[in-house]
């Protein structure tokens, strides 16, 4: 039945969710890509949930995977009431560069409209770039919608390079997320599937137009609190 509200379906706006997956060899290591596919799969149901409550947005979800270069593993803009996920499998290196290349490539307009609200992008990695990061993060930044895009990093255990998620991100006063047991890399999925969801999704994105100025994600988006982490490592529970 069609929307019947003042202004109704012409009000709904796309939002574009894309994982950035790191698939290099070192995710094979002590379960963490299968942990990242069982935490994205436990995110799902919480991710349609915030969806369904905002109607005036139209959740689309992408994924791509990096590792010896970068492919993407779902292409297309999917709603995400029609989006299931595809276990990863992990080898080869870590060629975060060139996944900030393709997303970048994809934050033109075309394809992006000039009407949607702030992308949202969401790096996972365990490790450090081995090809170009930040010629790749030039490109994505080059884009007027790669620079408005929510960006959130997760990292997956101690080896992570925080200091180049910091980079990605681009907002000192929102820091990598660290990810040191399948636990806590659920509790963090879930946390940008839903808060930073709608956050994204909120009025006071919607307001926010492309033409807007030179405001960056750091302003044009207000992120929710992140959940408190330990500040200890915890000797029992982190494996990675």
């Amino acid at each position: 039945m069609a929307d019947r509200r003042p202004g109704g379906a012409l009000s709904t706006r796309p939002l574009h969710f894309i994982w950035l997956c790191d698939c290099s060899g070192s995710m094979a290591v002590d379960g963490k890509i299968q942990s990242l596919n069982n935490a994205i799969q436990q995110a799902l149901p919480l991710m349609r949930k915030a969806a369904e409550d905002n109607p005036n947005a139209q959740v689309l979800v992408r994924a791509l995977r990096f590792s010896d270069g970068a492919q993407w593993h779902v292409s297309q803009p999917t709603p995400v009431e029609q989006f299931h996920w595809t276990d990863l499998h992990a080898d080869g290196v870590t060629d975060m560069g060139k996944a900030l290349s393709m997303v970048a490539e994809q934050m033109q307009i075309p394809p992006m409209s000039d009407r949607a609200l702030p992308p949202v992008l969401v790096m996972i990695t365990d490790g450090q770039p081995t090809d170009d990061f930040n010629r790749g993060l030039r490109e994505l930044m080059a884009q007027p919608w790669g620079k408005k895009a929510v960006r959130i990093a997760i990292a997956v255990g101690q080896q992570a390079d925080y200091e180049i998620l910091q980079k990605f991100i681009g907002n000192i006063e929102l820091k990598p997320l660290s990810a040191n047991n399948p636990d806590a890399l659920v509790n963090r999925i879930k946390w940008v599937s839903t808060a930073v969801l709608k956050a994204a999704s909120a009025p006071a994105s919607q307001a926010q137009r492309l033409d807007d100025g030179q405001r960056d994600s750091a302003s044009n988006v207000p992120i929710p609190a992140v959940p408190p982490e330990k500040t200890a490592i915890d000797p029992v529970n982190d494996v990675w």
